[in-house]
């Protein structure tokens, strides 16, 4: 197999074969990249941590290598590492849940496995580079970019609110308070989730448009505005 790869070269020839050698070293490399990936997710408590990301790797790697091994150009190439992309993909769409609150959580952790799981097919591969640069991306695409994003979010001028009134008829003067404040309602839409719970609960798309709100107002300095209303159970920004 020809690889051009700087690390394989720098590493000798056995590192670019199907090998005993090879085969641990692209073993615990997947493993220790997934391991990373999968302590940054767990320390942010998500349900795909340590050993999700580690056996996402670990699988993509081994997929890989078995599909290289059995390579035969008269009957065509193995499909096990096709395989495993599609079941990398089909636990990553497990891992996106709906939350009562009409949130999606989990797209990022998703997205993740699925990134890792292409880390561990460069790696099984023997494309070393690809594998390292891939790796070092997608940790810091999901360290170091939250805080950016946030920031980002912060200062749009379309926000989301989860709201939690403690009437229906509550509706009418909420409205009319977000409207002196300078916002504008894109759409509002009921939750049936909390159907018998006392609550009229609503998710509601907002737009800033007093000049001044834009200039010196967070989303979270509004919707702390807006919980000190008595009729207000509950609201957040989505």
């Amino acid at each position: 197999m020809n690889i051009s790869d700087p690390i394989a070269a720098l590493l000798g020839p056995w590192s670019s074969q199907i090998c005993l050698g090879s085969i641990l070293l692209r073993i615990a490399l997947s493993m220790l990249f997934g391991a990373i990936i999968g302590c940054e997710r767990a320390t942010k408590r998500h349900a795909a941590g340590l050993r999700t990301f580690m056996l996402v790797s670990l699988a993509s790697a081994l997929a890989m290598m078995l599909d290289v091994a059995l390579a035969d150009p008269a009957r065509g190439l193995p499909v096990l590492s096709a395989a495993a992309v599609v079941g990398i993909a089909i636990i990553s769409s497990n891992s996106i849940l709906f939350s009562s609150r009409s949130q999606i959580k989990g797209l990022t952790t998703s997205v993740g496995l699925w990134a890792s799981g292409a880390v561990g097919l460069a790696l099984g591969a023997g494309l070393y580079a690809a594998a390292l640069a891939g790796f070092l991306s997608l940790l810091i695409c999901l360290s170091l970019f939250p805080a950016f994003e946030t920031y980002l979010k912060d200062r749009s001028n379309h926000f989301e609110i989860h709201l939690e009134l403690v009437n229906r008829h509550n509706l009418q003067d909420f409205v009319t308070t977000i409207r002196r404040l300078g916002l504008r309602i894109d759409d509002i839409e009921s939750n049936p989730a909390y159907l018998n719970s006392g609550l009229s609960v609503y998710s509601i798309s907002l737009t800033i448009v007093s000049g001044e709100l834009k200039k010196y107002k967070r989303h979270d300095e509004i919707i702390e505005a807006l919980r000190t209303l008595d009729y207000v159970y509950f609201i957040g920004e989505l």
